[in-house]
């Protein structure tokens, strides 16, 4: 992501009533190996968010979207694992109307908890099971409410709507167990009025129209976090090619240019995803893409996997900026595909996005990134950590800045041949998973074959200007 500027028991009878009314597990069902899934992970960046006991596999999202009534319907069939015996499981799900829920073919009984969907099926889940969850839902989806990036999750538009936020958004248009620790692949097949787009990641899949709707629909094969999901509908420009093998979709708004900024700077995408892919290792999905958006409340871009989605006062100057591009790129590997475990390490992605703008501009023609490191270096206040910086912070200057002259420092270290090295085998070892700043630490000392810890504690954490290695 960046921004444009600068978390006495009661009778054993009387128990067994009260935990059958609220749907809850039973001593009968505790000693059976049964147990009601965690209500949340326990992430102090996103309290509430994540539920624990299973893990979910693949999401497949069908949904119809009116922008003339602001509804949403949706049916989400979800596959997952169960990681302990279950005898009920919640969902994040914010503000939608939840009609039936199906475990395993079976009716469940559910209830809502705020934005929790508690979910009793019919039979105990055996730990280790593999089992699927139905959920058909509709309502008015809703923003997300003070948000710690600023507008986000579903928005009402003029012409149609956009799903995206960070670090929640999904669970304000689909039932999810809504944190970066549980990826997940997903397929989407989004119903609109005819001629409105329905952009969305992964690659494109056959559109249909009938009876004045279209359905667009799309696969992301690869791993991804609940909060990289979007979905944006409206009047736009779409183009649609190929690069290196592999889909290419871009858009921007009917309003734009066809030759304007914001056309310009996606145009660049391909050279941008190889240049870094020379630096960063093979580029880790299956499409490539972007897609730029009118609403001014949209101040950020954000790097939703395949496809990242830009705000539009990147481009009011009124010409190309590939430094946003490379940016949100550069997440594609560190974020999209190596994700963090818990947001406290939200610097492993921003560090490196933000260390990829300097490499790229470098590239293109403009300063180095030993340059753009002297420059940051004497204007970073230290006192700010990059790591574990408290919700509040975790888009403030520290972790895009001090995560990047980190990055930089560990170059100076350990030369360049080492440097790309760690950064390669990280991307290509840790594809698809999940990863903290200890891993990464423990990573680049084997590779580079000596103690690298005091370097990373004094550039990302210490409350002084470190010493230029």
């Amino acid at each position: 992501m960046r921004r444009i500027s600068p978390l006495l028991r009661p009778a054993l009878g009387v128990a067994l009533a009260i935990a059958l009314a609220l749907g809850g597990c039973t001593r009968s069902d505790e000693e059976d190996g049964f147990r009601p899934g965690s209500t949340d992970l326990g992430d102090p960046y996103v309290p509430g968010r994540g539920n624990g006991g299973y893990d979910v596999g693949h999401y497949d999202l069908d949904v119809r979207y009116d922008p003339a009534t602001d509804r949403l319907t949706g049916r989400a069939v979800l596959t997952a694992t169960t990681t302990t015996g279950l005898s009920r499981f919640n969902l994040d799900l914010a503000g939608l109307e939840v009609d039936r829920v199906v475990v395993d073919g079976a009716s469940a009984t559910h209830r809502r908890t705020g934005d929790e969907l508690v979910v009793t099926p019919a039979r105990g889940l055996a730990r280790g099971a593999r089992f699927t969850i139905e959920v058909a839902y509709a309502g008015v989806p809703a923003p997300v409410v003070g948000g710690a990036l600023g507008s986000g999750g579903f928005l009402h538009t003029d012409d149609g709507a956009i799903a995206l936020g960070q670090p929640d958004s999904a669970a304000t248009w689909f039932p999810v167990n809504d944190h970066p620790s549980d990826k997940a692949t997903y397929d989407l097949a989004v119903t609109v009025p005819e001629g409105l787009a329905a952009l969305s990641n992964g690659a494109p899949g056959p559109k249909r129209s009938a009876d004045g709707w279209t359905t667009w629909r799309w696969s992301e094969r690869a791993p991804m976090a609940s909060y990289l999901t979007t979905l944006v509908i409206g009047d736009y420009q779409v183009t649609t090619g190929t690069h290196a093998g592999r889909p290419m979709v871009t858009a921007v708004p009917a309003s734009e240019p066809a030759t304007g900024a914001a056309a310009a700077s996606l145009a660049r995408t391909g050279a941008i995803v190889d240049f870094l892919a020379s630096r960063f290792g093979p580029y880790p999905f299956e499409s490539y893409g972007g897609i730029v958006v009118a609403d001014p409340r949209i101040g950020y871009a954000l790097e939703t996997q395949s496809r990242p989605v830009y705000g539009p006062a990147f481009f009011s100057a009124g010409r190309p900026n590939p430094s946003v591009v490379a940016h949100e790129l550069a997440h594609q590997w560190f974020g999209d595909s190596v994700s963090l475990t818990r947001w406290r390490d939200i610097w492993l992605n921003e560090g490196f996005a933000t260390y990829a703008e300097w490499l790229w501009a470098e590239h293109d023609g403009g300063r180095t990134a030993q340059r753009a490191f002297e420059a940051q270096y004497a204007t970073t206040d230290w006192s700010a950590p990059a790591v574990d910086p408290g919700r509040e912070a975790m888009f403030g200057n520290a972790v895009y800045r001090r995560g990047a002259l980190a990055v930089h420092a560990l170059r100076r270290t350990v030369g360049d041949d080492t440097f790309f090295r760690i950064l390669r085998e990280w991307t290509v070892g840790r594809r698809d998973g999940n990863a903290t700043t200890d891993d990464l630490i423990t990573h680049a000392e084997r590779v580079a074959g000596r103690q690298l810890r005091s370097l990373f504690d004094a550039w990302l954490v210490g409350g002084s200007a470190p010493a230029l290695p």
